[in-house]
């Protein structure tokens, strides 16, 4: 069983999904890893691609959710104004 590289929380999950294995931790950080690496190639994995980004990661994570609700198709769906229209918001 592999653990968070960010908060030390046990995998509760795993699913295949279009090509990629998601692995799911109790804290619900959820990576998609390649399906073909075993549990101790990911392991180090997991640790070299997260890890050193700490907080990092999920600032950027938060910024492109940030950017989707608010400019992107998400606002779009949520009935915002289309923020390429040059006319702006009505």
């Amino acid at each position: 069983m592999l653990t968070c590289p960010f908060c030390g929380a046990a995998e509760t999950d795993r699913f295949d999904l279009e090509g990629r294995r998601f692995l799911v931790f109790g804290c619900m950080f959820t990576p998609a890893v390649d399906p073909r690496l075993s549990d101790d190639e990911l392991a180090p994995r997991l640790a070299r691609d997260y890890g050193p980004q700490g907080a990092g990661y999920f600032r950027r994570t938060c910024d492109r959710l940030h950017l989707y609700v608010t400019k992107g198709a998400g606002a779009r769906a949520l009935g915002a104004p289309d923020a390429t229209d040059p006319a702006g918001p009505a």
